[in-house]
């Protein structure tokens, strides 16, 4: 199993953005991630990925087909259709989708100034019990938004995602492009997905516009529920990606 950082994320490098921000679209990142695993033997590998890890997985198998055998997202419809389902609610619940978006430098300065404010908001807002995460795991997102060149690459993730991969995406459902190999979704059971999309199917029926191999339920806990209850995740994720 390998776990990456993203582009901007953990220890990972910071590429010098542009202006249409490209450099942290998630097609640019999912090409690090088959270069990666190329430079590792990997020809064909599987992908998991939550929450911006499963933006970047999507778009692995949308743009690496023979590449990528099967594909798990977890908490997430694709980026455009959250974008055109986006209201009141998206705005208030997850906001950095519209703020980390602004023009710089303003979300840039408001993180610099309180990044422990900003991680403690997820940890706590975001429907997991603020347990889940010790001091050191929670110093340690804190650490990473002190860096404010890792801060500027997470607004341009943001900005990449409110942009050109809304573009990307509007353009391959144009094209009648679509994930070929099995999709796994897994979603939180108190969030946004398990309520906001009802009318409309839920999260698998919209998944199901971008694919005809699709499956998947919620999972108890909140945005956070890999680490509120990795054992169940973890099966899930094993027997989706055993399974012939």
């Amino acid at each position: 199993m390998v776990a990456a950082d993203l582009r901007g994320y953990g220890q990972s490098g910071c590429p010098v953005s542009s202006a249409d921000h490209g450099p942290y679209a998630k097609r640019a990142m999912a090409g690090d991630m088959v270069q990666l695993m190329k430079q590792l033997g990997f020809e064909q590998f599987m992908v998991a990925g939550h929450d911006r890890g499963g933006r970047v997985a999507y778009r692995l198998a949308l743009d690496h087909p023979g590449e990528i055998s099967k594909v798990a997202v977890l908490d997430v419809i694709p980026t455009a259709a959250a974008w055109d389902r986006a209201d009141a609610r998206l705005a208030l619940s997850f906001w950095p989708w519209s703020l980390l978006a602004q023009p710089e430098p303003l979300p840039e300065r408001l993180i610099g100034a309180a990044p422990d404010a900003i991680v403690d908001n997820a940890i706590v807002q975001w429907g997991s019990p603020e347990e889940m995460f010790s001091t050191e795991v929670r110093d340690a997102y804190v650490d990473a938004l002190r860096d404010p060149v890792h801060v500027h690459a997470i607004c341009e993730e943001y900005r990449a995602a409110a942009t050109i991969d809304r573009e990307h995406d509007a353009l391959d459902q144009a094209n009648g492009r679509r994930i070929e190999c099995p999709l796994l979704a897994l979603w939180s059971s108190e969030g946004g997905l398990e309520n906001w999309y009802a009318e409309e199917g839920g999260p698998l029926a919209i998944w199901r516009k971008w694919t005809d191999r699709v499956e998947g339920s919620p999972v108890p806990g909140g945005h956070f529920f890999p680490e509120e209850h990795p054992r169940q995740t973890a099966t899930a994720l094993s027997k989706f990606f055993e399974d012939n």
